[in-house]
């Protein structure tokens, strides 16, 4: 991606102090509250099926449908903690967000003609994740995460994760998109604006899944081939699409 990647990890990353180890750590250590926690969800769950079951003359099958409830109610709270783990996987090095995206961009697009070409850079410039190029147009789409409590929100136009200001991260996307732009519109003759998207896996974003500012858009992962179908119009025949699909394999490098 522009100005580095994630996913190329130094030896200590994810070891020793860092906020992944120390999540992973207390992660452990409180199974025994979140199961002693479960239990006793179950049990008010146990309770209020007797209670449902009493309700309704259904005095013989209270015991049976008391602990349905407490198995649906324990299971439920599983799934719950299982998913926010699950959600941190790609920000503590368990998982590659670029082969998430991927296979859900190729899952949602390439059915209607669009190319998505996986990690591909300007020779000495800028890299990203993923090109995508189809009917309605062309977009790069890199991958990030951030730690499980990090606020993405757009302020007054300015992009913050957390206290911090995002500008650092939006410009070398911007660059980058306007960038490859330049090369495929010189080489292939067809005009090319590209719209940058960054994946975001791990990260606090809106209810709806998004944040547009500084010339980006932020979104969840499974949320960029919606995006991109949603853009009505067509601006690329079939024969440029080929083109610049073509161009794009050969004059940008595999990372």
């Amino acid at each position: 991606m522009a100005g580095g990647s994630i996913y190329v990890q130094p030896n200590d990353k994810y070891t020793g102090s860092s906020p992944q180890w120390w999540y992973e750590k207390f992660w452990r250590e409180d199974a025994e509250n979140r199961r002693r926690a479960r239990y006793v969800k179950a049990g008010v769950g146990f309770v209020i099926g007797v209670a449902l079951a009493l309700r309704f003359d259904l005095t013989g099958a209270s015991p049976f449908i008391g602990l349905l409830l407490a198995g649906l109610v324990a299971a439920g709270d599983w799934y719950l903690d299982w998913r926010a783990f699950h959600k941190t996987a790609v920000w503590r090095g368990a998982r590659r967000g670029e082969t998430i995206t991927a296979r859900k961009l190729r899952r949602s697009l390439s059915r209607r003609g669009y190319s998505v070409l996986d990690g591909r850079a300007i020779r000495g410039q800028a890299s990203i994740d993923h090109l995508v190029i189809g009917p309605a147009g062309v977009w790069i789409i890199d991958n990030e995460s951030w730690s499980p409590d990090t606020e993405i929100a757009c302020y007054v136009g300015r992009l913050f994760f957390g206290e911090k200001y995002g500008s650092k991260t939006a410009k070398p996307l911007v660059e980058a998109a306007e960038a490859f732009a330049e090369l495929l519109t010189r080489e292939s003759g067809v005009p090319v604006t590209i719209t940058p998207m960054l994946a975001v896996h791990c990260g606090i974003l809106p209810r709806s899944g998004m944040v547009v500012a500084e010339g980006l858009t932020l979104l969840k992962p499974r949320l960029a081939a919606k995006v991109i179908r949603s853009v009505e119009g067509r601006v690329l025949s079939a024969e440029q699409i080929e083109v610049l699909t073509r161009i794009a394999a050969r004059e940008l490098q595999r990372v």
